[in-house]
């Protein structure tokens, strides 16, 4: 076997460690570890705070392999990605192997790692190419460096919001042909509740309402783009905070709801040709969650 080409990962493992850390995923851990495990490379597509970087971080610890974290942005140029000869040596030492200077590509290759993109629509389409190639090929050559080729546990895991296309770009279909692709939506409110209970321990009923106004935010009329869990667990850690300084309950005195603007005005993008402030629009949102939930 080449040092180039894949190996198996553990599956076993990567679940294992996936159904102790990520809450209501076990499908989609499944089939992500299951295609890593073949040698697939994967897209994950999803509105952001859906779990995919923790999941992505439990099969990686799972599978015994590095994880290399890498944020797709306009700025991700294919130098940043696969590394630079450091300027200041190459004046005294010329081009030399010794004073290449690895990008976040070159070390995943070179450490078996699982390397991991998000917003990978956002990413320029030279830097894309790049990947293209190494997704092809499992080997690159850098100028004046030389032949990268990449361990037999690298992987690509290339993740995607769908649901966003403001200053991203099409993806080429070469990416899906050469992946797998599993969509991770939003979890379902049982799921939702368990997820911030865990992570902010507080009182049930501030977490219900705090999930609930995150999730009536994904459908409403006046928003393009609604909130996710995140809201919620910043909603509740806020207004606990708050509640302490104000000598109060969280849900009283207006308190519930200055955490609720404070976690959730910037989550949110108002629909086009919305006039009235974003305030506006998740107060209401906040008073709504709490009629929701008092004829429940």
């Amino acid at each position: 076997m080449t040092p180039s080409s894949a190996v198996r990962l553990d599956v076993g493992g990567m679940v294992r460690v996936a159904r102790d850390r990520v809450v209501a995923r076990i499908r989609e851990a499944e089939v992500v570890a299951a295609a890593l495990s073949a040698g697939r490379n994967v897209v994950l597509e999803g509105p952001p705070g859906t779990g995919k970087t923790t999941l992505l971080r439990s099969l990686a610890d799972g599978a015994g392999v590095p994880l290399v974290l890498v944020e797709g942005n306009a700025e991700l140029t294919p130098t940043r990605l696969v590394g630079h000869h450091d300027a200041s040596r190459v004046l005294v030492e010329d081009y030399r192997p010794e004073n290449f200077v690895p990008g976040p590509l070159t070390r995943a290759m070179t450490e078996g790692a699982l390397l991991y993109v998000e917003e990978f629509n956002r990413v320029p389409e030279e830097t894309m190419n790049i990947l293209l190639g190494v997704l092809s090929e499992r080997e690159m050559h850098v100028p004046r460096y030389g032949r990268v080729a990449a361990r037999p546990t690298f992987r690509l895991v290339a993740a995607m919001n769908p649901f966003d296309a403001v200053g991203t770009a099409r993806v080429t279909p070469a990416l899906y042909d050469r992946s797998c692709r599993v969509a991770m939506g939003y979890q379902d409110e049982d799921a939702e509740l368990r997820v911030v209970a865990t992570v902010t321990d507080g009182p049930a009923d501030l977490v219900a309402r705090a999930v609930r106004a995150v999730r009536i935010t994904r459908d409403h009329p006046e928003l393009r783009i609604g909130a996710s869990v995140r809201g919620a667990i910043d909603t509740v850690l806020i207004a606990v905070e708050l509640a302490a300084v104000r000598d109060t309950a969280a849900l009283e005195d207006g308190t519930g709801l200055d955490a609720a603007l404070a976690a959730m005005t910037g989550k949110v993008t108002l629909g086009d040709g919305v006039a009235r402030p974003v305030e506006d629009v998740v107060a209401d949102i906040w008073r709504r969650a709490g009629e929701e939930l008092g004829k429940a």
